[in-house]
C-alpha cells in the first residue's frame, strides 16, 4: 500500500491572502504593525506569535480574537482550491490519504465544502497533537491512523516547517506551489497541477517505492506513535 499525506493551506487551498488579512485585522485590533506581526506569524504557532509581538497581552484573549477572525473568514472569505486539487483528491482511494494541517478541522471542513473538495477519513489538525510542524509528530500520527509505515508515505508540502516534519518522520517529501525548491524535498513542482500525475503514480505503485535521501524516522517518536495506535 502507498499513502499520500497532504498539508492544506498553500498546498491544496490557496489561503495566503486570507491568512494575511486575518493577521492584519488582528494586529490592527491590538495597535501593532501588521507587516511585522505577519512576518512572525509565518514562522511560529499563534501562542508563540503572541509572546513575541504582544507580550503584555493575555495570550488566551489574543487566541480567542484570532479564532473569531479565522472562523469569520471561513464563512465569508474569498478563496479557492489550487488547480488540480479536486481531480487529485477524487482519484485517490479512500483510506490511502490524509490531511495534516496546523489549522483546525472545522475550518478545513468549511473550506473544503466551499471549494467542493472531498474530506478524507483521517485529518490531523492543531488540536490533535501537542507538537506541531516541524515536529514529525503530526505526520507520524497520520500514518499510524492510516495503518501505514512511514517509508510508504508521500508528503505533499509547500512550507519549510512542513517539509522538515515529513523528512524527520522518515517519509518521501515532494514540494509544490513554490517558485524554488524548499530545502530537503526529494522533488519539486512549481504548481500542484504539475504534480498530479506523479502523485497518482506513486499512490498506484507505478512510481519507484523509495527515494534515496529520505531520513529515517526518529525511533523514540515512532515508538510513542505506535503505542498510541
Amino acid at each position: 500500500m502507498r499513502y499520500v499525506l497532504f498539508d492544506v493551506d498553500g498546498t491544496l487551498i490557496d489561503a495566503l491572502d486570507n491568512q494575511r488579512l486575518v493577521w492584519r485585522t488582528w494586529a490592527e485590533r491590538y495597535g501593532l504593525d501588521p507587516d511585522e506581526v505577519y512576518r512572525v506569524a509565518l514562522r511560529t504557532r499563534p501562542m508563540e506569535t503572541f509572546a513575541q509581538v504582544a507580550p503584555d497581552q493575555d495570550p488566551q484573549e489574543c487566541l480567542a480574537a484570532l479564532h473569531e477572525l479565522e472562523d469569520e473568514d471561513v464563512r465569508t472569505g474569498a478563496y479557492a482550491a489550487f488547480e488540480g486539487a479536486s481531480e487529485l483528491l477524487n482519484a485517490l482511494q479512500p483510506g490511502t490519504w490524509a490531511l495534516v494541517t496546523s489549522n483546525y478541522e472545522h475550518r478545513v471542513r468549511g473550506r473544503f465544502a466551499r471549494t467542493d473538495l472531498p474530506v478524507p477519513e483521517v485529518v490531523v489538525d492543531a488540536a490533535a497533537v501537542e507538537e506541531g510542524k516541524p515536529s514529525p509528530v503530526p505526520y507520524l500520527q497520520a500514518a499510524a491512523r492510516l495503518g501505514a509505515e512511514p517509508k510508504d508515505c508521500l508528503v505533499i508540502e509547500d512550507a519549510p516547517s512542513g517539509v522538515q516534519a515529513g523528512l524527520r518522520a522518515g517519509m518521501t517529501v515532494w514540494g509544490v506551489n513554490t517558485p524554488a525548491a524548499v530545502d530537503g524535498v526529494h522533488r519539486h513542482f512549481g504548481t500542484l497541477r504539475e504534480a498530479v500525475g506523479d502523485i497518482l503514480a506513486f499512490a498506484s505503485g507505478s512510481f519507484p517505492h523509495r527515494l534515496e535521501g529520505a531520513a529515517a524516522v526518529e525511533p523514540k517518536l515512532r515508538a510513542a506513535l505506535d503505542a498510541r495506535a
